[in-house]
């Protein structure tokens, strides 16, 4: 199953992931060095690799949901997509109200700025595991003949392997 969204002929939504993970999960790293430091310029670059990792984040959400309404019903990959996607937008959500909590302190962020965020990046580790399940294990948007019912890597059992849910 091929994406919908490409560019020269490889899908769009694996290639933007890589910087909103970067960046957001980098902000987490700032964060962690200014608390070391007591120096506020580190959360101010957090704050501003929250500002660029949830923009990147929208357009590969965006990317995202649209290979997503694309993968048929029914199937273990449309189940894994929507556990994927939402996660991810919980986790945009998460980021971007911690930016804004930000907004007029950069530099001595609240501590529920810095909560949201870290709850945020250990989401990350989840749902990029998700859309591993998906890429890797099952193919989708990378392989005409994708698995849509591949079974999780977790199980053991060979990707060529087809598994039936009711759903």
């Amino acid at each position: 199953m091929y994406s919908k969204v490409k560019s020269m002929g490889h899908p769009i939504h694996p290639m933007l992931v890589a910087f909103p993970l970067g960046l957001l999960i980098t902000s987490i790293i700032f964060d962690i060095i200014h608390w070391i430091t007591g120096n506020g310029y580190w959360s101010e670059i957090a704050f501003w690799m929250i500002a660029a990792g949830t923009i990147g984040g929208i357009m590969a959400a965006i990317a995202g949901t649209i290979d997503w309404i694309g993968i048929p019903s029914g199937t273990r990959a449309k189940r894994v997509g929507i556990l994927h996607g939402a996660g991810n937008y919980v986790i945009l959500t998460l980021f971007v109200v911690s930016g804004l909590m930000r907004l007029n302190a950069p530099g001595n962020p609240s501590i529920a700025a810095y909560v949201l965020s870290f709850l945020g990046a250990a989401m990350l580790g989840a749902t990029g595991w998700l859309g591993g399940e998906l890429t890797l294990r099952m193919g989708i948007g990378v392989d005409e003949g994708a698995n849509l019912n591949a079974p999780s890597t977790l199980s053991g059992l060979p990707a060529s392997q087809e598994v039936s849910h009711s759903s």
